[in-house]
């Protein structure tokens, strides 16, 4: 990089100018050795930068190139990575009444390129890397969904049997339910839906990875005769159901595609059927964070609770229930990347130390993201708008949560 005169001293103005809007301080180590900081008090983190075109990365695209160049090993950080990105995280407003996070946001969604090719790109990206890697920090059930915890005691696997009871009893199903399932992941829901609520279910999904897996579960269980798992996507789902469940994939199909995705569910759902979504949302219209579309998601949409209604109001959908269990996807996160940091080592020697590093900002990174409130997990059922079948109150969900019964179903069933 030829030098201009006067040009390291821009850089450190603008560092600073950055700095100064931490909550916390922090202190930024130049490849000089020159420390910068805007606070005499003990920094929280130290972050070492290895040379002057990192540094101006860093300072004119901080959301994209921090990820990059934490990845690449071209920042080192010394202190704790979830309480730096807490710290940066904090140092955010989401209350600004700037339309252009908001432009750029609708911009950005509107072309996104889900198209079931793009789709399967995509998806292929992220969830075909390798089964034996997810097994290193998952439960044992491989599921990649938030969990649900009725205390903050329960293990993960005890929090994953209870959100997919959480979400049975959300749909109400019943013996002899005919379900479909958009995108299923490694099966764990399918199976659990057709073991424990005697249902049949046709899940699909386009990970060629997770397919293979689920049918192979489905074997050694003995319910592939009640559960079929077909490798398609979501948009060429055929026939009559009397539930539609979709548990994590909304933030795959793209703002341009939820109208389509509602026709899917509208022909598919009987006039009595119920349906349920879970994912991951936003307060505000803004895209996922540009590193992790580039890196870890390509494709991904954390959409608002209004403009999921895109695929509820042109078919007359009645929302039944909303909730928000954005700490209980922090706290599943707390759990990942523990496991996660206890498989570093046969993680690296899968793939190698910038996956590692990479894949630790992902994980970190979310964490504190439901932390702060920057992300959502929302689960909505709904119905048809003239169905009178639904509950008079809301004790079909919470009604022996807390049983010592009901807990000792769930230890017995993960055992």
């Amino acid at each position: 990089m030829v030098r201009t005169p006067g040009l390291f001293w821009l850089e450190k103005r603008l560092l600073r100018m950055i700095l100064r809007r931490l909550v916390k301080p922090v202190r930024v180590v130049l490849w000089n050795g020159e420390e910068i900081s805007e606070s005499v008090d003990p920094p929280s983190a130290r972050i070492k930068v290895r040379d002057e075109a990192t540094l101006w990365k860093l300072i004119l695209n901080p959301e994209l190139q921090f990820g990059e160049a934490y990845s690449d090993g071209r920042i080192e950080l010394e202190g704790d990575l979830v309480g730096l990105l807490d710290t940066i995280y904090r140092s955010k407003t989401q209350t600004s009444e700037s339309l252009y996070p908001r432009l750029v946001s609708r911009r950005w969604a509107r072309g996104t390129v889900n198209t079931p090719r793009g789709s399967r790109r995509n998806i292929h990206r992220h969830y075909d890397i390798r089964t034996d890697f997810y097994k290193l920090w998952l439960d044992s059930q491989l599921i990649y969904t938030c969990g649900y915890f009725p205390s903050s005691n329960h293990s993960l696997e005890e929090a994953q049997f209870a959100k997919m009871d959480y979400v049975c009893r959300k749909v109400r199903l019943q013996p002899g339910d005919r379900v479909v399932e958009a995108g299923c992941g490694w099966g764990a829901l399918a199976l659990h839906m057709a073991k424990h609520y005697g249902v049949s279910v046709k899940a699909f999904n386009i990970s060629h990875e997770q397919i293979l897996y689920a049918r192979q579960r489905a074997r050694e269980e003995g319910l592939a005769d009640r559960v079929e798992f077909i490798e398609d996507d979501y948009r060429n789902i055929s026939g009559r159901f009397d539930v539609f469940v979709s548990v994590g994939m909304l933030e795959h199909v793209g703002l341009p595609y939820y109208r389509e995705l509602g026709d899917v569910i509208d022909r598919c759902l009987e006039a009595s059927g119920r349906g349920f979504l879970h994912f991951i949302g936003r307060n505000r219209e803004l895209p996922l964070n540009a590193w992790i579309r580039k890196r870890i998601f390509p494709g991904a949409y954390p959409p608002t609770l209004r403009q999921v209604m895109d695929i509820f109001e042109p078919w007359g959908f009645s929302v039944l229930d909303v909730e928000n269990l954005r700490l209980h996807y922090a706290k599943t996160l707390e759990h990942w990347l523990a496991r996660f940091e206890e498989s570093a080592s046969p993680i690296c020697a899968m793939f190698n130390a910038d996956f590692v590093r990479a894949w630790r900002l992902y994980l970190a990174g979310s964490m504190v993201a439901f932390q702060t409130g920057w992300l959502h997990l929302f689960q909505i059922a709904f119905v048809r708008f003239d169905n009178n079948q639904i509950p008079w109150t809301r004790d079909y969900l919470y009604l022996g949560e807390s049983d010592p019964k009901q807990e000792s179903k769930w230890i017995h069933a993960i055992s």
